[in-house]
C-alpha cells in the first residue's frame, strides 16, 4: 500500500513539474514577445500633419483629425490596461466574469493581450497572433492552441480591427494600408501584410469620432467550430484625450455584429493608454 502511495505522489510531483516548466517557458515566450512589438516602436516619433490624410475619402480623413491633433508624435504601438467583463457562456446564458487585462498593438506586425478572470476558480492567460494559452490556478491548461494558419488569421483580423481605435497612428497612408469611402459616414480600411490581409469597416459621427467598427473575421465561434467568415465588431465610446490622441474608453463587442445573433461577450474599461517611448519623442 505505501508503495503505491508513494508512485502516485511521485507521479503528481513529476506533473506538477512538468506543468511548472510549461507555464515558464510560455512566461518566457511572452516576455520575448512583449520586448520584440516594444522595439518596433519608431524612433524618433514623426509629427503628425493634417496633410498626411488629405487625399483620403472623407470620413477617413475626419477620423484621424479627430483622432490626433496636429503636432502629436505618431506612435503606432500602443499598450493598454483594461478591466470589464468577458462572458464565458452564449448569449442567452452569457455567464460574465470580471476581467482585468494588459495589451500591447503593434499593427501590423503583432499584438499580445494578457487577461485575468479573479473569479472563486482563478483564469489567466494570454492571446497573441501565435499562440491562445489559459490556465485554471496559472498551472492547469484550459485553453491551448494556435500556430497555425486559422489561427494566425483570426488574432490578425483582431487586432487589426483594434488598431483601428487604439492606435490611429498606425493606420497612416503607407505600404500595406489601403482606404477607401463607403459611405458618408463610412471609411473601409485594408491592411496587408504578407498573406494576409483585413478589411474593417469604420463608422464615424459628425465630429469624426469612430463610433463603431465592423469586419468579417475569420473565426471558429459558431456551432459547427468550424473556421469561416463571419460578422464580427462592436460600439465604441467614452472618448478621452490621451498625450494629443482622442481614443475610446469603452469597448462593447463580440461574434455576429450587425445581426439579431449579435452578442457582446466583450466589455471593457480602459484605464490607462500609454505609448511607449513616448517621451522619448525627440
Amino acid at each position: 500500500m505505501m508503495t503505491v502511495l508513494a508512485i502516485c505522489l511521485s507521479l503528481l510531483g513529476l506533473a506538477v513539474a512538468l506543468l511548472l516548466c510549461l507555464r515558464w517557458f510560455d512566461g518566457r515566450a511572452e516576455h520575448a514577445e512583449w520586448a520584440r512589438l516594444l522595439r518596433l516602436q519608431p524612433h524618433p516619433l514623426p509629427l503628425f500633419d493634417p496633410q498626411m490624410v488629405s487625399g483620403l475619402p472623407e470620413p477617413a480623413q475626419r477620423l484621424f483629425n479627430f483622432a490626433i491633433t496636429p503636432g502629436t508624435p505618431l506612435a503606432p504601438v500602443v499598450e493598454i490596461h483594461m478591466e470589464g467583463q468577458f462572458s464565458l457562456g452564449t448569449q442567452d446564458a452569457p455567464n460574465y466574469q470580471a476581467m482585468k487585462a494588459s495589451q500591447l498593438l503593434a499593427c501590423p506586425h503583432g499584438f499580445i493581450w494578457r487577461m485575468t478572470l479573479p473569479g472563486r476558480i482563478p483564469v489567466s492567460g494570454s492571446d497573441s497572433g501565435t499562440w491562445t494559452r489559459f490556465r485554471i490556478l496559472g498551472l492547469l491548461p484550459v485553453a491551448r492552441m494556435g500556430g497555425n494558419p486559422d489561427h494566425e488569421r483570426s488574432a490578425f483580423g483582431r487586432y487589426v480591427a483594434e488598431s483601428v481605435f487604439w492606435a490611429p497612428a498606425a493606420l497612416l497612408p503607407a505600404p500595406g494600408v489601403h482606404w477607401k469611402a463607403v459611405d458618408a459616414d463610412t471609411a473601409r480600411i485594408t491592411i496587408s501584410r504578407g498573406h494576409l490581409s483585413q478589411a474593417v469597416d469604420i463608422k464615424v459621427d459628425l465630429d469624426g469620432r469612430p463610433v463603431e467598427v465592423s469586419l468579417m473575421r475569420w473565426s471558429d465561434a459558431n456551432p459547427e467550430k468550424t473556421y469561416r467568415l463571419q460578422p464580427f465588431g462592436g460600439t465604441l465610446s467614452d472618448f478621452r484625450e490621451v498625450q494629443g490622441y482622442h481614443l475610446p474608453f469603452r469597448i462593447d463587442a463580440g461574434n455576429l455584429f450587425g445581426t439579431k445573433d449579435y452578442f457582446a461577450f466583450f466589455k471593457a474599461e480602459v484605464s490607462e493608454i500609454r505609448f511607449p517611448g513616448f517621451d522619448d519623442k525627440t
